[in-house]
């Protein structure tokens, strides 16, 4: 599904002021505060690992699809904001204060980046700053980063749901007892007990404190989310 079609099927009608009251009217493919801002944004991600493509101006059309009459303005605009990241955070700022009450919209807008980041076949770690910065300035969570980042380039190894061995959307009592589980296999005195040499207690030693890091950080993350819900 383009961008566009998705942003379509969320809001078909136009967008009810009292439901989201910082946004403009109709649909955001209609403002043209909107458009200019996602352009410079995916023209800027770009230019993040050193150098813009054609490649990367091919995904951008894909997925943040204009007009035929605009398509030659939205080139041109590329075309400029290409030639630095300079300046994308406030454009990232200008839609998360233009549209801070559509949080989907918002992920839209970044789950697109991340599409142009993977043109070139490969998303370096100054473009993933890029796209965490961006996420930041939206008021994204870290798990809907997360989730977005895993989508788009797999789990990485020291995802904490990972280490744990469970799913993102467990439930958190049933992550406390995954938790249990797994500190208990891992723990040095098991080791000990069957009377292994001192490396593999290292070993149990290193796994047990991942695990706690692990648990330690999908629980402060979930407060953040649970404030940021209620707020």
């Amino acid at each position: 599904m383009t961008f566009w079609r998705n942003i379509a099927s969320l809001a078909a009608r136009r967008v009810d002021g009292a439901e989201c009251p910082d946004c403009p009217a109709g649909l955001p493919g209609e403002d043209p505060a909107f458009s200019t801002a996602v352009t410079a944004l995916g023209a800027k991600l770009a230019k993040a690992d050193g150098s813009a493509t054609g490649d990367e101006f091919a995904a951008f059309s894909e997925v943040f699809q204009s007009d035929a009459a605009s398509q030659p303005n939205v080139r041109r605009l590329y075309d400029l904001a290409r030639q630095t990241t300079h300046g994308f955070e406030s454009y990232a700022r200008r839609l998360a204060k233009r549209y801070g009450a559509c949080p989907q919209l918002l992920e839209d807008v970044l789950d697109g980046l991340f599409h142009i980041a993977k043109a070139d076949g490969v998303v370096t770690g100054d473009e993933l700053d890029y796209l965490a910065r961006v996420g930041d300035l939206f008021g994204l969570s870290a798990l809907t980063f997360r989730r977005l980042k895993a989508t788009h380039l797999g789990v990485s190894a020291n995802d904490p749901y990972v280490v744990l061995g469970v799913a993102p959307d467990i439930a958190d009592a049933e992550l406390r007892a995954a938790w249990r589980a797994a500190l208990s296999a891992a723990h040095p005195d098991r080791a000990r007990a069957r009377g292994l040499p001192a490396e593999f207690i290292e070993v149990a030693e290193a796994k047990s404190a991942a695990i706690n890091a692990a648990f330690s950080e999908v629980m402060r993350e979930r407060r953040e989310l649970s404030g940021s819900s209620a707020a």
